[in-house]
């Protein structure tokens, strides 16, 4: 178990040794952990080793220049500058947020950026001001839409996250497949097997070896075996979000996350693509009116009758008790990630 703060001062650390400024090393941490946080253990400190390496690989700039290259009063186009996801995603959430501020909503586009994060610390964002947030991302191709053998989108996630008063707000947080590829790197410190209908295998059967991926299987869309259409469509909507509008590499060009695996010789466009939006309450009703009645909706909902030994929960609920516990009793990390933290302890001279 490691404290927040202990994990916070050596993530920082080791931003700021790959030379990115003070402000983006903040930036960066507080991005990351959220993920550790709200228990998403997959996106969290355990990807820094990952970082690490894109940025050795010169995949990743530490000091961008991200900046807007088209605009009009409700939208934005942003270039990364192949910056950090984890510091080019506020940025462009921030753009977002003001435009939202000045004209009721605002929505952003971004090309050559890398891995955000968990997406919902970006459309949590939105709540502090009363706006609605949303947010999504595409990534490496690793599955396979409905009836194909080909890895042709990533798991490409949205969330949505909506204020209430007395309650506590509404965040979805979800992968458009089954289970986001994270879920599977767990599995195989773990030495799990993975659940029947996550993956498949190079020839499309059905698979619970968690290293299927690396045999050329792939991971399934979001609805298994009747209803995968539904993912792979939302799936869909996700990388022309994110790519085909920004002008980043979108379906199988999008780079891969690990460093030991080369981009597409062909890219199609520039980096990873995000997509942004936030809006505000009071662009369609009074707020307090609005939120008002979303406690009665969270209320009436998790008062619904239930099965024996369930409870209905609110999109977020999870996540909230998970930042709530481990910020009194600490984040558990796994044997194989305080290993590769470590190490990078060693490399960079920094104590975790």
């Amino acid at each position: 178990m490691y404290t927040y703060q202990r994990l916070f001062d050596f993530s920082k650390k080791i931003f700021l040794s790959i030379g990115c400024p003070e402000a983006d090393a903040q930036t960066a941490t507080e991005t990351l952990l959220s993920a550790d946080l709200r228990g998403v253990d997959s996106h969290g400190v355990a990807r820094l080793i990952g970082y690490v390496r894109l940025w050795e690989a010169g995949r990743i700039n530490a000091t961008p220049n991200i900046k807007i290259i088209h605009e009009t009063p409700s939208t934005a186009t942003v270039d990364g500058d192949g910056g950090l996801g984890l510091v080019v995603a506020p940025k462009a959430m921030q753009i977002a947020l003001e435009k939202a501020r000045n004209v009721g909503s605002g929505w952003v586009s971004v090309k050559n950026s890398n891995h955000y994060g968990i997406a919902g610390y970006h459309a949590m964002k939105a709540l502090e001001h009363d706006m609605i947030g949303m947010s999504m991302t595409n990534a490496s191709p690793l599955v396979a839409p409905t009836f194909s053998l080909e890895r042709l989108l990533g798991t490409n996630p949205i969330a949505v996250a909506i204020p209430a008063g007395e309650q506590p707000p509404f965040v979805s947080d979800l992968a458009t497949t089954t289970a986001a590829n994270g879920k599977l790197e767990m599995l195989q410190r773990k030495n799990l097997e993975a659940p029947q209908g996550w993956i498949q295998s190079s020839d499309g059967s059905a698979s619970t070896n968690p290293h299927e991926l690396k045999d050329g299987g792939a991971l399934l869309p979001l609805g298994g075996d009747t209803g995968s259409h539904k993912g792979y469509a939302l799936g869909a909507v996700v990388d022309i979000f994110s790519a085909v509008l920004s002008g980043a590499n979108y379906g199988p060009w999008v780079p891969p996350f690990v460093s030991f695996l080369a981009p597409p010789a062909d890219p199609v466009g520039e980096g990873i693509g995000h997509f942004f939006g936030a809006m505000r309450v009071d662009a369609f009703r009074p707020a307090t009116d609005f939120k008002q009645h979303m406690d009665n909706w969270i209320t009436r909902f998790r008062s619904s009758k239930a099965k024996e030994g369930k409870e209905v929960l609110i999109p977020g609920d999870p996540e909230r008790l998970f930042t709530e516990q481990r910020l009194k009793d600490g984040i558990p990390l796994l044997p194989p990630v305080v290993k590769d933290l470590e190490g990078l302890g060693e490399k960079f001279g920094v104590e975790l």
